[in-house]
This record gives C-alpha cells, sequence and structure tokens, in this order.
C-alpha cells in the first residue's frame, strides 16, 4: 500500500483501515467493512477468529457465504434503512468454515468516504443455542432485544469517534515532530512516513516510498556512503525482528543522520515496525571540536608548570601533574576518592577580584595550603567559574589555576621583619635622642651654671656655700653616670651579652639589703613595708640579674608613688617558684600605655615632668626574660600598681 506525502491521513478506505489496524486489530468483537454488494473489503484478527476463515479467504468472499439468513432484498432494505438512519442493528445467524452455525449480535455503520459509500459491520457472537428462523425473527422482534441492540449501536459509534480522534491525534503528533518518521506493518508494507522524513532525504515529489520498489532502494542507496550497513540493519531488517537498532547514518552530502528502530507489539505479538531518523550533523560537528578542545586543553594543562585543579559539586573532578607536584597527592588521589581541596586549605588572602559587566569572571587569591607530607606552602591562584564551558550534568566548574609562591612569601615575611625592625631601631633612636637631649640637658646645665657662679665666687663664698654648688655638681655627675650606665647595660642585654649564672642564695635577707640600699638612697624619705610566705631560705637564682630587676621596679614604685604612701614588696616562695610582688599607691600607668610599657625609651603618658629614660622597664624585661621569668603588670590610674614578677628556682 503507497500513501501519498504531507496527505494528512486521507481517507481512503484501504489507507484507513491500513492506519486503523494497529487500533482494531486487538478488538475481541468481530468488525469488518462491505461494500454495497456484499463485498467483504477489510476484516480483523476476531473475524477470522469466528468464521474461521484466513484474511484472504475471507476478502474473496461475500456476506451472503457466511450469513445463513441473507437474502439480497432484505440486504437491499437494511441497506435502504442505514442511509435514512445511519445505524441499525439486529441478530442473525453465521456459518463458519467448518459449517458450525451460531448466531451472532450484528450492528451496522454506514460511513461516506470520498463519495463512496462502505458498510462498517461489528459483530459480537451470541452463545445461546441456534434456534429456527421464526423463533429467531420472533426474538428480533422482541422490544428488549431491540433495545440491546439500539445500546450497542450508540457504544460502537463512540469507539468510532473515538478510533477517529486518535488516528487525528496521532497524525498531529507525527506531523509536527522533529524527527522523521516511517511506519511499517507485519507484512513489511509502508503505512505512513510524514513530511519530514521527506524533508530529511530530499526525496523528490514524484517518488513514491514501497520497499518493494526498487528505485526507492537505489535512490536512497545513492545517498548513503556505507551501503552495506543501510541493507543489513536497515531496509533489509525484517519488520517482525523484536531487537531494537540504533545506526548513525553517514550521507555523502556530509551530513550524519540517527537512526533508531524498535517493534510495535501487542498481546506480546509484534504487528510492525517504527522508524524514527534525525539529523545529527551539527550536534556530532560541536562534539568532535568539544573533543578537540578538551584535547587541546589537556596538553596545555598537562604540560604548563601551573597546577591545574577542576572542582564539581565541591570534589576535584581533574588535576594535572603540576597540582600533583605541589600539593603532594597524586592524581588519582585527588580525583578518585571524593577528594575535597577545601580540606588541605588553611589560609585565604583575597587579593583582587576582576569584574565584568558587573559580574564576578575572575578572582586573585593567596592560599597556604598542608601538603600530603605536612608541610605548608602558599599559592598564588586565580578561581573562575566556567559555567557552561565544561560538561558536568548542567552545573558550573570552578577552575583553580595555582603556582607556588612559598620562596616569595617567605622573602616578604623576611622583608616585613626587616622593615619592622628598621622601624622599631627608628623610633628607638628618636626615642633615645629625644631621652638624650633631655635627661643629659638638665645634669649638665646644673654642672655648668654651678661652676660658673664657683669660678667666679669662689673666694667671696663660704666654704659651705663653695660646698653645696660642689655638691650640685656631684649629683649631676652621679646621674649622668647612672644614664650612662643604664645605657650600657640596655646594651649588653639587646646584644645577648649577659648571662644567667644561678647560685644558692637567701632571698629573704637579699631582699631586706635591696630595701635598705632604696631607702638610704632615696634620703629616708619613704618607707617600704616587706613582707614573705614559705621557705625562702635557700633558693637558686641570679643574684646580678635579680637585683637589677628588683632595684628598678621597688625605685619606680618610690618615684612614682603619691606623697608619703609606703610601698609593699611581698615575697612568696612556692616549691617551683618565687613570687615577687611590689606594689605601690601611686599615679598608676595608663591603659593605652600598658601594652608598650616595656618597649625602649617608652614612658607614661601621665609622667609629667619626673625625671627618667624610659629604659629601666625595658632592661627589666630583658633580664627578666633572660631568667626565664614571667613578669606581668596591674593598674589603674590614680589608684596604684602592682607588678607581679615569677622566678623560676629550685631548693636545695
Amino acid at each position: 500500500m503507497i500513501i501519498e506525502p504531507n496527505s494528512k491521513i486521507r481517507l481512503e478506505l484501504q489507507e484507513e483501515l491500513k492506519l486503523a489496524q494497529i487500533l482494531i486489530n486487538h478488538s475481541k468483537d468481530a468488525v469488518f467493512c462491505v461494500e454495497e454488494n456484499g463485498q467483504f473489503i477489510y476484516v480483523n484478527n476476531a473475524t477470522c477468529s469466528l468464521v474461521g476463515y484466513s484474511p484472504d479467504e475471507i476478502l474473496g468472499m461475500r456476506l451472503r457465504e457466511v450469513d445463513v439468513n441473507w437474502e439480497w432484498e432484505k440486504w437491499l432494505q437494511q441497506w435502504e434503512l442505514l442511509k435514512q438512519q445511519g445505524s441499525i442493528g439486529f441478530e442473525t445467524c453465521y456459518r463458519d468454515k467448518a459449517g458450525k452455525v451460531f448466531r451472532v449480535k450484528i450492528s451496522l455503520i454506514l460511513e461516506e468516504l470520498e463519495n463512496k459509500q462502505v458498510c462498517c459491520v461489528y459483530a459480537c457472537k451470541d452463545n445461546r443455542e441456534y434456534l429456527p428462523r421464526a423463533s429467531q425473527a420472533q426474538l428480533v422482534e422482541s422490544p428488549n432485544i431491540r433495545d440491546g441492540l439500539e445500546q450497542r449501536i450508540v457504544e460502537y459509534e463512540k469507539t468510532d469517534d473515538d478510533l477517529k480522534n486518535s488516528i487525528s491525534l496521532l497524525t498531529s503528533t507525527l506531523e509536527s515532530t522533529a524527527n522523521g518518521i516511517l511506519a511499517i506493518n507485519f507484512d513489511g508494507e509502508i503505512l505512513y512516513y510524514n513530511q519530514k522524513f521527506i524533508d530529511l532525504w530530499n526525496l523528490p515529489p514524484e517518488l513514491r516510498i514501497s520497499r518493494n520498489r526498487s528505485e526507492v532502494k537505489d535512490f536512497f542507496e545513492s545517498q548513503i556512503q556505507d551501503v552495506e550497513v543501510f541493507r543489513s540493519h536497515i531496509w533489509e531488517l525484517p519488520s517482525k525482528s523484536d531487537s531494537e537498532t540504533y545506526n548513525l547514518l553517514k550521507l555523502k552530502d556530509g551530513r550524519i543522520f540517527a537512526h533508531y528502530s524498535e517493534p510495535y507489539k501487542l498481546n506480546d505479538n509484534i504487528i510492525g515496525r517504527v522508524w524514527s531518523i534525525w539529523d545529527i550533523t551539527e550536534s556530532r560537528r560541536s562534539e568532535e571540536a568539544l573533543k578537540r578542545n578538551e584535547a587541546r586543553f589537556r596538553t596545555l594543562a598537562q604540560n604548563t608548570e601551573a597546577g591545574i585543579i577542576l572542582i564539581h559539586d565541591s570534589y576535584v573532578c581533574y588535576a594535572n601533574r603540576a597540582a600533583e607536584m605541589l600539593t603532594g597527592y597524586s592524581i588519582k588521589e585527588l580525583t578518585h576518592n571524593k577528594f575535597k581541596f577545601e580540606q588541605i586549605v588553611q589560609k585565604r588572602q583575597h587579593r583582587q577580584v576582576r569584574k565584568q559587566d558587573g559580574a564576578t569572571t575572575c578572582q586573585y587569591q593567596e592560599m597556604q595550603i598542608r601538603t600530603k607530607q605536612g608541610f605548608s606552602r602558599w599559592l598564588a591562584c586565580t578561581l573562575e567559574r566556567l559555567d557552561g564551558v565544561l560538561d558536568f550534568a548542567g552545573k558550573e566548574v570552578e577552575m583553580i589555576t595555582a603556582i607556588d609562591i612559598t620562596d616569595y612569601k617567605q622573602a616578604q615575611s623576611e622583608l616585613c621583619q626587616t622593615l619592622e625592625q628598621a622601624r622599631r631601631l627608628s623610633e628607638l633612636r628618636k626615642r633615645f635622642v629625644s631621652m638624650l637631649c633631655h635627661q643629659f640637658r638638665t645634669p649638665l646645665n646644673v654642672v655648668s651654671f654651678s661652676s660658673d657662679l664657683l669660678r667666679r665666687n669662689i673666694h667671696q663664698w663660704s666654704e659651705e656655700k663653695n660646698r653645696s654648688y660642689l655638691d650640685l655638681i656631684q649629683d649631676a655627675v652621679e646621674q649622668i653616670s647612672e644614664l650612662l650606665d643604664e645605657i650600657l647595660l640596655f646594651g649588653k642585654a639587646e646584644a645577648d651579652t649577659l648571662k644567667c649564672e644561678p647560685r644558692q642564695l637567701d632571698l629573704k635577707q637579699f631582699c631586706r639589703d635591696i630595701i635598705a640600699q632604696i631607702y638610704l638612697a632615696g634620703g629616708k624619705q619613704k618607707a617600704i613595708n616587706f613582707v614573705s610566705e614559705g621557705e625562702c631560705s635557700t633558693r637558686c637564682v641570679d643574684p646580678k640579674l635579680l637585683h637589677h630587676i628588683l632595684t628598678n621596679l621597688i625605685s619606680n614604685a618610690v618615684k612614682y608613688s603619691v606623697s608619703s604612701n609606703a610601698v609593699a614588696l611581698e615575697l612568696i616562695c612556692g616549691e617551683d617558684d618565687v613570687t615577687f610582688k611590689i606594689k605601690d599607691k601611686g599615679i598608676g600607668i595608663p591603659v593605652v600605655d600598658q601594652q608598650q610599657i616595656f618597649e625602649p625609651f617608652y614612658r607614661g603618658s601621665n609622667i609629667d615632668s619626673i625625671p627618667g629614660t624610659g629604659l629601666g622597664l625595658s632592661i627589666v624585661k630583658t633580664l627578666a626574660d633572660l631568667h626565664g621569668c614571667e613578669i606581668s603588670l596591674s593598674s589603674e590610674v590614680g589608684v596604684g600598681t602592682i607588678f607581679t614578677l615569677k622566678v623560676p628556682s629550685v631548693n636545695n
């Protein structure tokens, strides 16, 4: 059977039956069509089962050969009634091929197709026993039977409408699809093909498709590069084959078609086969271009010195050899064990972000990672999201390109330390010069002024007055000497020339001697209270370092105490260490100064005109560190200050 292309299913009788065959062949009722002369023109499988004839046998017969009650005049009357009512129903008797007579319920529906009238017959076997003709006629006249037949007619009409709607929907669907469709029945005859099939193959209008026409086969083979594949897997493939096939057809004009074929089954029986063909030329070209790009990318990635890591859904999905060298992990470890790159990142430093059209396209970061071997390594990384560039189920991929900058970061750190040290030294120099100008000027002025007066008036003044000016000169010289001693000691401490040399010492007596020296040197103006706790008679400490530390702390407490408030020294001797607490009720140290109070040449902001070099506490901190001591302070402005010194020590 041949069907004109792009016909929207011209419902010629045999064409309609072919297309409807798939839908009605599974009907349990016998369905067939006859012409006005009673000639069978179509039967379904149930009709063949009902009368026992093959399809070819029935199509060569007329209705009177199976209907035992058939009469030509009665048939003409029924035909006229059909023209008036469109459908009728009744009961009759059929005779099968074996000669057995049985009852059937009949519904006749008249259809007009292109000026040609045909009768569609629906026959249902009645299992009641066959009755004589007279009884049969009597039953037909029964109102109940007539009502039942009318109901069956309505049902068959609805089935017919549903069938037409299904055919129309199927036709529209096949014509609107982007694939070329071709349908074959179980006899291998082409039932249908859509317009897309014609367009894909550029079929000439005069060529009518049929598997039985050699010119059609010759046309297809003239378009195909591999003719054998077309013959064996497509054209000559049996329509009753139960296998699904998928082939690529390369055409001589450079196009590539995908061909998919599958059997159409009904109740596990193959009743036909459907071909689907679509053009994949562009997709194949894109795929090949993607493969070439992937090959180029892999070549570049594998030969670059920069580490390249692709991250998809938080996991590493690709790493090159350079990344292997940077991280210490093998490529297999990075890509096959759900390895998260973040697990080796210790620190990130965001440097800059490059934007285009308001969207972030690339970031530059410096990352500190820990390698598999446990080393820390700094990487300079660019991070870029490749949305749509690489296909990972439609999800974006992050690409990290990294180089090792560990040496650079180390050099940068050393440079920063050097710059910080230079800044600190510059600050110390400024403080030192300021301190020298201030602390040396005062005693030098005293010496200069006193010596000038003595030079001009030594003979006129009394010996007592001359001695007072000599005493001023002596005090100024001692002040300058002490300042030089402090500077010299600070220089030795900074140069690490001082040594810690512990020995056995009675700490109680040691503290009493220091208090006595400070008390006498201060002119007995301020009391210093001393209390001790624990066994302190024999402790192993460095007396020189400890003497200077305590002397400086107690002297400062005396210097900055208000009026005649006493200063306290507490000695607490534990099993493993000795704690000294120096307490005063002086001016206190502001919070803003406490963090810097141990720096060289730094003095509190509230000292006003109280003399000092700013070296004392710096030397104390350096000596305490040398001795292994811990020193801390707590202070409140206007209330006082407590310095706590913990000295490691062992008993005899």
